[in-house]
Parts: structure tokens; sequence; C-alpha cells
């Protein structure tokens, strides 16, 4: 085993007595950092239909609001990822999950709509603008420890795991947060969240700690041949599957952020068959994470895999599309109508959330264990992008043509990324050369 360079110069004198095991906390950690962080950005979007009422907004402003906080999020996420290849997972998550702490208090403070007082849009937008600021260091830092604790033959399971914090704070939100605002109001919402945060930061705290051995010689030179000298911002494989999973988190984003007011305005859904209905989501791309991670590392089939999920989100959003324009504008007349809208909305759902951690392994991979908070911040940045542009962009496609529309373009997305997320394999100059000769003999 060898020391790895960019670990070893900043191991904590704690870091040097842990044994690999602890490979294990540290991804707990991680996943609770996301997990709290995903509460909030996943799970507020959850009580859209309770926050349009609250703060008196219509469907446009309530586009605009939401996506806010992924705009913070992908303006932040690169920033992030950069200063946590430089200092390390540990510092980079206490400053920006107590950070995000203090701005959530802010808001149940300052942008909480209560009797007889709405809070002026500004500060509801400003306060999500600057969580997702804040918020957005939880996903590099705890990306870059899995590739720096675990080796080749676990990644994708331990980057899977990982990622099945989004959905679990996702399902946790929706199932707790709607709830929460409609029986509390949205100032315990909001420090609910901060308390999430803070207990994480704890975690974190704990458990985070550079590696003093990084994981298999062969292994992290077989991840480090594969990272260009110039890194990530300059290698073109790298913004390939950057740009593919952003756009392929857009169909994503549409169930995550208008999926409840689809229910409610179009399926006629109550709040119980709304809640129950994300959360399953959620619950779904939590199970099919770690098994795909599991599985890929098992059959090494990572482009392969990602490749079917983006072809079946393809058919399972434009059949939610023609589903729609057969309901037309009465689904709730056909009970089997708003049961068949709930089921399709659901897989469609789970389909386009199951492929991350295999998307993000792939990416780290390629992009190297010492500048994989880089990459994963780069993908960030297109996946909030992308985060903000979908809710903002769903109200104008409901006003052209209504839902069947928004489904029709989800589907479009799916399309676009598949051929994105599968990297070109690089041909080195020593097999050019050993070609060119075999062709000249």
């Amino acid at each position: 085993m060898t020391r790895s360079p960019t670990s070893s110069s900043r191991s904590s004198p704690a870091s040097t007595a842990l044994s690999p095991r602890h490979r294990w906390k540290v991804l707990a950690a991680g996943v609770a950092a996301n997990a709290a962080f995903s509460v909030a950005f996943s799970g507020i979007p959850m009580t859209a239909v309770l926050m349009r009422t609250g703060y008196q907004l219509d469907n446009a402003t309530l586009g605009l609001v939401l996506g806010l906080m992924g705009l913070g999020i992908a303006v932040s996420e690169l920033p992030w990822g950069l200063l946590t290849d430089r200092w390390g997972d540990r510092p980079v998550l206490l400053m920006g999950l107590g950070s995000t702490a203090v701005a959530l208090v802010a808001m149940a403070l300052w942008a909480a709509p209560a009797a007889g007082h709405i809070p002026g849009l500004g500060w509801l937008g400003a306060g999500l603008l600057l969580v997702g600021l804040l918020g957005g260091s939880v996903n590099g830092a705890s990306g870059r420890a899995v590739m720096t604790w675990f080796d080749a033959s676990e990644r994708g399971l331990a980057m899977s795991i990982r990622q099945t914090a989004v959905p679990l704070g996702g399902g946790i939100g929706a199932l707790v947060l709607p709830f929460v605002a409609l029986h509390f109001g949205f100032a315990t919402l909001y420090g609910l969240l901060a308390l999430l945060c803070a207990l994480s930061a704890a975690m974190s705290w704990a458990w985070v700690h550079e590696p003093a051995i990084a994981p298999v010689a062969s292994h992290a030179k077989a991840a480090g041949a594969m990272a260009p000298e110039s890194g990530p911002l300059r290698d073109p494989r790298v913004w390939r599957i950057v740009a593919g999973i952003g756009i392929l988190c857009a169909p994503q984003f549409a169930v995550l952020s208008f999926g409840t007011v689809f229910l409610h305005d179009f399926g006629h859904a109550g709040l119980a068959a709304i809640t129950a209905t994300m959360v399953s989501v959620q619950a779904g791309a939590m199970v099919m994470r770690v098994w795909s991670g599991r599985w890929t590392d098992r059959r090494r089939n990572r482009p392969a895999y990602l490749r079917a999920c983006s072809a079946l989100s393809v058919l399972l959003f434009a059949g939610l599309a023609a589903l729609a324009i057969a309901a037309g504008a009465h689904a709730a007349d056909s009970l089997a109508l708003r049961v068949a809208l709930v089921l399709l909305l659901g897989a469609s759902g789970v389909c386009v959330s199951a492929w991350h951690g295999v998307a993000y392994t792939e990416l780290a991979t390629l992009a190297g264990a010492a500048r994989a908070g880089t990459a994963l911040g780069m993908a960030n940045t297109s996946v909030f992008l992308v985060c903000f542009i979908t809710p903002f962009s769903i109200p104008h496609l409901l006003a052209l043509q209504g839902w069947p529309l928004v489904w029709l373009a989800a589907s479009a997305c799916a399309l676009v990324a598949m051929p994105l997320l599968v990297p070109r394999p690089v041909v080195s100059d020593q097999k050019l050369a050993k070609t060119a000769l075999s062709r000249s003999t």
C-alpha cells in the first residue's frame, strides 16, 4: 500500500490511528450531510401547494422561488469543489453545514408567513438562494471522501449509498414537511431543517477525516491514470458526462418540484395520496441506487446501465404525456385514470432518479480521486443549474400546451442525455503507434 500524495499532507493526527473500517463511518457522515440538506432542497418543493397559499404566489412566481435554491447551489458547487480538493472534506462540510443552519434560522425568524403577516417575496427568495449557496458544500465534499476512503472495487456501491441520501432526505421531506407546514407553520419547518443541518455537522466533526493510507495502490494508480494532467476542467470527456448528468436531471426535477402540483391540480389527488406517491418515489430511488451501485461494481457495466436508464426514462415520460392527453381536462372523472397517473408518475420518478450513484462514480473515476471534488462540483453545478431552470420553465410550458408538453419535454431531455452519459474511449499515443505500425507491415 502507498501513501496518497493528496491526503498524506493533510492527514490529521486522529486520522493516523483510524482503521480501514472507519471508511463506513465517513460514508455515514456523508450520507447524513447530504440527507440533511436534501430534506431542504427536495422537501421544500413538496410543500409547494401550501407555499403557494401561505405566501400568496401564482404558479410562475412559485416556480421562480423554488428554482432559486437550485440556482444558489449551481453557482456555489464548483467553488466548493475546488475548496474541497484544496482543504479537504472536513473543513468544507463543517463550514457549509454550520452556515446553512444559520441561514435557515434566519428564514424562520424573518421569511416565514404568520397570522396577519406575509413576508415580502424578496425575503423568501433571498433566503432560499442563500441556503442553496451555502448548502451546496455537502455534495462535492462527501463525494470526494468516498473516492479517497474506498478502493475501486467498492466505489460504485459506496457512491450509490451516498447518493441514496438525496432520495432519503427527499422522502423524509415529503413525509414530514407538508405536515409540519400545515399544522405548525413555515417558521417551525425552517427551524427543523436548521436542526438537521446542525446535527449532521456534528457527525462530520466526529467522523470525517482524511485517510492516513490511501486505498490499494493498484486501484489508486488505475484511477489516477485515467485523469489527464490538465485536470477535469480541461477534459472534454468530463464535460460530456457533466452535461449528460445535468440534462437527465431535468425530468427528475420536474417530478420533484411540480409533481405535487400535477397530482393536485390535474389528477385531483388528496394530500395523503400525493404524500404517499412522492415518498414512494424517493424510497424507490434509494433502493434502486444501492442495487445499481452494487450490480455495476460486479458487472463493470456502468455505461450500459446509464444508457438503459436514459432509454427507459424516455419511454416512461412519453407514456405519461400520452396518458395526460388521454385524461384531458377531466382526470378526476375516472378513478382508473387517476390511479394510472399516480402509478406512472411514480415509476417515472424512480427510473429517472436511479442512476445518480453510477454516473457520479463513472465521473469521479474518470477525473481521478485527487480531483474528484472538482469533477463532482462541475456535475453538481450542471445539476442545480437545471434545478433552477426546470421549475422556472414548467409554468411557461403549462401555459402553452398544459401537462402533456411538460412531460414530452422531460422525455426529450432524457433522449438528449443518453449519448452524453457514456464517455468516449481514449486511444493512447502508444496504441495509435502500434496500429500505424501494424498497418504499415
